[in-house]
């Protein structure tokens, strides 16, 4: 199993940038006719971390996870990290390769090396 570090331009000062998870969402519900004290604390899987970057990054989030797809899954890592896990070794510069066709400088992968 390979992780990468999926690396994004940021939109607004072109910095290299990953989404991290800083706090897990906190649900709730509103009944219309009792009061509800029920919350759930929900941290969002990888792709949907990565859909909420739209507008933050340069790059379309939902092309990035079409161009993942084929080749690894877009994971959480620890709740926090944004990562993509891939099964063999040929995956990752794979990946490497169409990132940079279609994307130019604008999204990266970084190796994590294994703990």
């Amino acid at each position: 199993m390979i992780r990468a570090k999926l690396w994004f331009r940021c939109a607004a000062m072109h910095d290299p940038v990953t989404p991290k998870i800083v706090q897990p969402a906190l649900l709730g519900w509103e009944a219309k006719k009792r009061r509800v004290d029920l919350t759930i604390e929900r941290a969002f899987n990888g792709e949907e971390l990565l859909r909420r970057m739209k507008g933050w990054v340069t790059t379309d989030p939902l092309k990035v996870i079409e161009a993942v797809r084929p080749y690894g899954r877009l994971k959480v890592l620890d709740d926090e990290e944004l990562v993509v896990e891939m099964e063999k070794p040929e995956h990752f510069e794979d990946l490497q390769k169409i990132l940079a066709e279609r994307f130019g400088g604008e999204v990266n992968l970084e190796a994590i090396p294994k703990r």
